[in-house]
């Protein structure tokens, strides 16, 4: 069965703040919107195997399991809920910031 994929208000924040900096520093919507693109079509490859993420470390504190998908810089980090089919992208990090930084509130 196909998981579904939702994003958090957090993750789409992200996304947003994303393709403003890219569109702003490139000058260039085209570019912007490409690397957004890229960003929200990765889970995709999530919808048949869910777990083909790696664990992240950075967050095994929290009572949720969760993984991750790297596309191009970004982390894009979910947890999957078996029960109901579906997965949740909570974040979508930057890997050239500072690693703590995934540990932010949302």
């Amino acid at each position: 069965m196909k998981y579904e994929v939702i994003w958090s208000s957090f993750s789409e924040q992200q996304i947003d703040d994303i393709f403003n900096y890219y569109e702003e520093t490139s000058k260039s919507h085209q570019v912007a919107l490409k690397i957004i693109t890229n960003i929200l079509l990765a889970p995709d490859k999530l919808k048949d195997h869910p777990k083909i993420g790696q664990r992240e470390n950075l967050l095994v504190y929290h009572s949720i399991e969760y993984y991750y998908i790297v596309e191009s810089n970004y982390k894009i980090v979910y947890s999957i809920d078996e029960e109901n089919h579906y997965i949740k992208i909570a974040d979508v990090f930057d890997t050239r910031q500072n690693p703590e930084k995934i540990n932010r509130k949302k």
